[in-house]
């Protein structure tokens, strides 16, 4: 006999300041997610709008805003626009390899120059190896880090230049957390490249959608996630497409390298 379902305790951290918003404070409910259910529950909530953090599972719970908005990818029907078939093809050199949740120093480094390229000042700014390790390795569920290097040259493996820790859920794949060389010479659109691969590998696996996080309409730092379409957004009567209006403005203002 299986062992009873145990309803999940939900907790609500204390108000902070707004990361994306200014003058706004956040609020996130979470539950944490082990044992023998953990990827089943981790399912469950990531198609109520929940990400995941290590062990962890949340949302945004903000008492005076509800502007983030959980988005996916239709990996069915999503037909790259030009710009992303040029992606495509100017990237598709690029050597991806889905590793095990398992933290280098290599891939570390590529972290750090991302974070002080793209985030100097963000929330993850002072992150160091062990908390590094702790993000990638420390998951209850299906989890992988996809590794995107150079081609190799000489039998000698390819420069790392991109990863994405990625959660694969019953429904699609989930994006916990992508980094790049957002200043390499040659590779123009890596962030863009590494969700486009993701849409490919859902679609291929018969998975009907990647999940991207969180939108924000009209926040420029976002609006990149807009452009992969069809796009369906979580709201109050469940999932649903929609065709952001200043979607294409705000994300030439912030482009996606």
């Amino acid at each position: 006999m299986s062992a009873p379902f145990r309803f999940p305790r939900f907790f609500v951290t204390s108000p902070a300041p707004c990361p994306y918003l200014a003058g706004k404070t956040e609020r996130k409910v979470f539950t944490e997610l082990s044992g023998h259910s953990a990827g089943e529950l981790n399912d469950a909530l990531g198609r109520i709008g929940f990400r995941r953090s290590q062990s962890v599972a949340y949302r945004p719970s903000c008492a005076d805003c509800a502007a983030c908005v959980s988005v996916r990818v239709c990996t069915a029907d999503f037909a790259p626009r030009q710009s992303q078939k040029r992606n495509l093809r100017r990237n598709g050199d690029i050597v991806a390899t889905a590793c095990k949740p398992w933290a280098t120093e290599e891939q570390y480094a590529l972290l750090r120059s991302y974070l002080g390229s793209r985030h100097p000042n963000g929330g993850m700014a002072d992150m160091d190896e062990q908390d590094f390790a702790d993000m990638v390795e420390q998951t209850p569920v299906d989890s992988y880090l996809i590794e995107y290097r150079e081609p190799s040259v000489d039998g000698v493996r390819g420069r790392l230049i991109g990863c994405c820790l990625t959660d694969r859920q019953s429904d699609g794949l989930s994006m916990i957390y992508s980094f790049f060389d957002a200043a390499h010479p040659l590779r123009e659109g890596l962030g863009t490249y590494i969700i486009l691969d993701h849409v490919q590998r859902a679609a291929q696996a018969g998975l009907p959608y990647v999940y991207l996080g969180y939108w924000i309409e009209g926040s420029a730092r976002m609006a990149y996630k807009a452009r992969f379409r069809p796009l369906e957004k979580l709201g109050p009567d469940g999932w649903s497409r929609f065709e952001p209006a200043d979607a294409d403005r705000a994300a030439a203002q912030f482009e996606l390298a």
